[in-house]
């Protein structure tokens, strides 16, 4: 269901391809109504679905179905007034199509992105505050300048008259305080006098660098405020519900409630049924500490904090060589070669074999002995992969979690094919594959990440990516909801109003692209033809361009010179949005998730879970060769382990995952688990009535 679901939005968004102003213009206005139509039908029938399963009343005060609700009946109005007017030939405008993003927002799957949502409303308010007095600073810093150069008849380097309108000087230092426009806009009053310099400093360090940095501190304390708070919730609603079914668990097992092993079994193997059995019992075994054979309310809480820690099961099994050839296997040669793989020195002497031959990639390939080069290194990469084949069972080698032995091998392979490939054609009409070897040695370059990885700091910064990768995504959906409703409005605005021609194209119209209120301005100078909002791929790419800030000022003049002053609301206003809110937002999450990474220790129960592994003999090693990072993207089960050990291994092993969790629920909860109490549930709540948070379902 969620997969369709999020395939007709997918859809539905991509109307914007077909639509006026069209990327691809070929289908008529029916096509495109006719599969928005049914994607309205099927909005509507997984919200039918959605209420046939919750309680009537709930569905109702729920703001999200209500949100769903309003835009399909817009959408369908619009999309019967459009075609209409539009078969009628009359003018019409797409203003629903601004309201399609908000469903991703609004479906009941959409729970992480509307969290995000949520996180900018509640740090809004007081985000409002500081902008107001910002702009109250560049409204008090316009009038100073527009009475210190109005009066002096300064001109700019086009020749126009220097901040002799107030409007203008407001864009222009709001524009500085980005530094888009710096040292441009000051150069005029700072040629005729130095001393005019003092103004844009003392301007630029209270509006830039003060102003900007206390944006980010309110973003930054408000969001984790109200995230803390949000987690609290999060988490008192799971112990709620926790609570909930131990009351249908428990037995009379003991002197007070609690569940049994056999009740607790049935539990695991319904909501997790794809952990072994091996690792159902080593949680029972954490759960159950004093062996009593059940566990009270308290450990009962903490089940599902146990079950998402990222636990990796190891089998152990023989090498073949092992089984085929245990005398040649079994020598005193082969012992010492596998040891000296297992070594520590062994990875450092490839990490520097590795950033040597990252510099034989940077010199000229033309140079013999250059060319001879690469087949050494490619022969000292295969013997490192067949040694290590040779040291662990293949099958662990390769098993689906062992990412970077399957990247190191597949990169390998592929460039010894394409050097042998390239090195036989080379004879041949003068033929050369150097594209595809291009390709292969920037590939090969990547796996310098190996050298960085085995650096503690480094993999801490690295394992923090790969932790915060899911809240990454749910960014890059809001920034995704927040382009495209730009990029509809702009492209209404907008559309056809500036004109890209190809660079060999001879028409004079390409001097002032295609618009002759453009003709001597900076943006037709600089040949910003094609950024233009002409259909949708333009203008996300413009609005990119925009988030960046660089020259953003110059984009908007663009567009202010062919339409009307005004326009430079929809910049200020975009750049208001996503520079200074959602990126601000994101960067308050990212500074959390590291300062988690660098100073929080393991949780209680991480430290049970690797006390008991290693009080039954089930742990293996740290110090086994293995890449850290596959510590930080492991899920399930592995097959990883040296063949050959001192003594015969259990069946059956364990190793806790780095401290990584399984959600992104689990990262928040972990992120503010100091200030989260276990008794941070009322007794009252043990009553069967529960409600899910508005946020959705836990």
């Amino acid at each position: 269901m969620k997969i369709f679901i999020y395939l007709f939005i997918i859809v539905d968004l991509g109307l914007a391809v077909f639509e006026e102003p069209a990327l691809i213009p070929e289908m008529p206005i029916w096509a495109t109504s006719v599969v928005e139509l049914i994607c309205l039908i099927a909005f509507t029938a997984r919200l039918i679905h959605y209420a046939k399963v919750i309680p009537h009343d709930k569905f109702w005060l729920d703001p999200k179905n209500i949100f769903i609700i309003v835009i399909i009946s817009l959408s369908l109005i619009d999309m019967i007034t459009y075609v209409g007017l539009k078969t009628a030939g009359h003018f019409a405008v797409r203003w629903s199509r601004v309201l399609r993003p908000l469903l991703l927002v609004n479906i009941t799957e959409g729970r992480q992105l509307r969290r995000a949502f949520r996180s900018i409303r509640n740090a809004l308010p007081q985000i409002l505050y500081v902008f107001f007095l910002f702009m109250f600073s560049v409204l008090m810093f316009s009038l100073m300048a527009l009475k210190l150069f109005g009066k002096r008849r300064l001109e700019t380097v086009e020749g126009t008259q220097y901040f002799t309108n107030f409007l203008e000087i407001v864009f222009e230092l709001y524009v500085l305080v980005t530094t888009a426009n710096s040292p441009d806009v000051m150069m005029p009053a700072y040629n005729h006098s130095s001393f005019f310099a003092v103004f844009f400093i003392v301007y630029i360090l209270i509006n830039t660098y003060i102003f900007m940095s206390v944006f980010l501190a309110v973003v930054y304390n408000n969001y984790k405020k109200y995230l803390k708070e949000e987690v609290r919730q999060l988490v008192k609603a799971k112990r709620r519900k926790m609570l909930r079914a131990f009351s249908v668990l428990q037995s009379g097992v003991g002197q007070e409630p609690a569940v049994s092993k056999t009740h607790w079994n049935q539990l695991m193997c319904l909501v997790q049924p794809g952990i072994s059995s091996g690792h159902r019992e080593l949680l029972w075994s954490v759960s159950d500490d004093g062996k009593k054979g059940y566990i009270g309310k308290m450990a009962f809480v903490q089940l599902p904090d146990l079950l998402n820690i990222q636990v990796i099961t190891m089998k152990s099994r023989p090498h073949p060589l092992k089984t085929w050839l245990p005398g040649v296997y079994n020598s005193t040669g082969s012992r010492l070669v596998r040891r000296v793989v297992q070594h520590r020195v062994f990875v450092y002497i490839y990490d520097l074999i590795i950033l040597v031959n990252a510099v034989f990639i940077g010199l000229d390939e033309e140079n013999p002995l250059i060319s001879n080069a690469e087949w050494v290194f490619l022969a000292l990469y295969l013997l490192e992969i067949l040694l290590k084949l040779y040291t662990w069972e293949p099958r662990a080698f390769f098993s689906k979690n062992q990412f970077w032995n399957w990247f190191d091998t597949v990169i390998i392979i592929a460039a010894l094919i394409a050097t042998i490939a390239n090195w036989a054609l080379k004879s041949s009409a003068g033929y050369t594959s150097r594209q595809i070897l291009d390709i292969v040695f920037i590939l090969r370059v990547f796996r310098l990440i190996r050298v960085v990885d085995s650096i503690k700091r480094f993999r801490a910064i690295i394992n923090t990516l790969i932790k915060i990768w899911p809240t990454i995504l749910t960014f890059g959906q809001l920034i995704l909801v927040v382009y495209y409703i730009f990029a509809m409005v702009g492209m209404e605005l907008f559309k056809n109003k500036v004109h890209f021609y190809a660079p060999d194209s001879t028409d004079p119209d390409k001097e002032y692209c295609g618009n002759p209120l453009l003709k001597g301005t900076t943006f037709a100078k600089n040949n910003y033809c094609k950024n233009n909002f002409n259909d949708v791929a333009s203008s996300f790419i413009l609005l990119l361009e925009l988030t960046v800030v660089n020259q953003w000022h110059v984009l908007a003049s663009g567009f202010t010179t062919v339409t009307h002053v005004s326009a430079r609301i929809f910049f200020v206003l975009f750049h208001i949005v996503v520079v200074i809110i959602i990126i601000n937002i994101f960067v308050a999450f990212v500074l959390e998730a590291f300062f988690v990474e660098y100073t929080v220790d393991k949780s209680d129960l991480q430290t049970s879970l690797e006390k008991k592994i290693e009080e039954l003999e089930l742990n293996f090693s740290l110090d086994e060769p293995g890449p850290n990072l596959v510590e930080a993207i492991e899920t399930n089960d592995d097959d990883l382990g040296p063949s050959q050990t001192p003594k015969e291994k259990p069946s059956l092993m364990f190793k806790i995952a780095s401290r990584r969790y399984k959600t992104v629920d689990g990262l928040l909860q972990r992120m503010f688990e100091a200030d989260l109490s276990l008794d941070d549930v009322d007794e009252d709540d043990e009553n069967p009535t529960f409600s899910n948070p508005v946020f959705g379902s836990v």
